[in-house]
């Protein structure tokens, strides 16, 4: 929404800048930018919804901290954007983002053809391999030695559907990924489906539990075929969550996190935060086919650092 009195000024402000020389050409274009209605629901101020969900996002002496809220920081000082945050639970920041109650949500959150209805996804600002959190010492290789186990993962996350399909399993879903992990380290459950970089930092800051980080194999074409939701046992893109209300703040954060992958400041957050820069930003080949004709155009390429 665009208050009348800002954009006079804001265009003014442009005209001036541009007045001023062939000297000044960058800084006209940063105005501009920085000028533009980016239909957030406060001018100026990007409006957040998260949970506490480290290494990804938590709200920490009034600060955002994770990867994401790295990247969302980062994202935002290039856009001129104030950051406020609400904290809430996962299925919450949904409902925040499709009732147009804030602005934006981050934290993990997997692109599916169901959200995307409902709302609109960044480009990925990183991707995710299959990661799961192994009670002892097991071994569960493929989809296949999953059948007949105790699976878990959070209530709305995509894996709730996979595990829901696998024969035989005891699936179960939980309100948070701490209840996951508890379950785990009881030997309630025997696999815990949760982002890769969350099984790391909770094996780090808590190694009394009895859990290890393993990682899925991917289902083949076939299994898919007959089981759709295993696609989720695939590695998956992530996005941040925006309003449908919202396509040039959508557009302009998807610009700025191309831009990141390219001068290799998202290489070095992920690898801040304990993740490798080779799985976590470069995308499998099926996920252009994914989203192309769906949210994207046949053109759309996802960015990656390699080559």
């Amino acid at each position: 929404m665009t208050d009348n009195g800002i954009f006079r000024y804001s265009r003014l402000k442009r005209g001036v800048v541009a007045m001023l020389g062939f000297g000044f050409g960058v800084l006209a274009t940063t105005a501009a930018v920085q000028a533009e209605d980016f239909e957030t629901l406060k001018p100026g101020v990007l409006q957040v919804a998260i949970e506490p969900y480290m290494p990804y996002t938590a709200l920490k002496d009034d600060k955002l901290v994770g990867l994401d809220s790295d990247i969302l920081d980062a994202v935002a000082k290039k856009l001129d954007l104030k950051i406020e945050t609400t904290v809430t639970d996962f299925p919450g920041m949904l409902a925040a983002v499709q009732s147009q109650r804030v602005d934006i949500t981050i934290g993990g959150i997997a692109w599916s053809d169901a959200r995307q209805k409902a709302g609109l996804f960044t480009d990925p600002p990183y991707y995710s391999p299959p990661a799961m959190a192994v009670h002892g010492s097991a071994s569960y290789p493929d989809v296949k030695s999953l059948e007949g186990k105790a699976l878990g993962t959070v209530t709305g996350y995509v894996w709730a559907k996979s595990i829901a399909e696998v024969p035989k399993a005891n699936a179960r879903t939980f309100p948070t990924a701490d209840s996951v992990f508890e379950d785990l380290s009881s030997g309630r459950l025997d696999v815990g489906f949760l982002d890769p970089l969350l099984i790391i930092y909770q094996q780090k800051q808590r190694p009394d539990m009895k859990f290890q980080v393993a990682y899925l194999n991917a289902p083949t074409a076939e299994q898919v075929a007959a089981h759709p939701d295993y696609k989720y046992f695939q590695p998956y893109m992530t996005g941040f969550y925006l309003p449908k209300q919202a396509p040039k703040l959508t557009q302009a954060i998807s610009d700025q996190i191309d831009t990141m992958y390219k001068d290799g400041s998202l290489a070095a957050l992920v690898t801040k935060w304990g993740g490798d820069p080779k799985q976590f930003l470069v995308p499998s080949p099926d996920m252009a086919a994914q989203r192309r004709g769906v949210d994207r155009p046949q053109t759309w390429v996802p960015p990656s650092i390699a080559e």
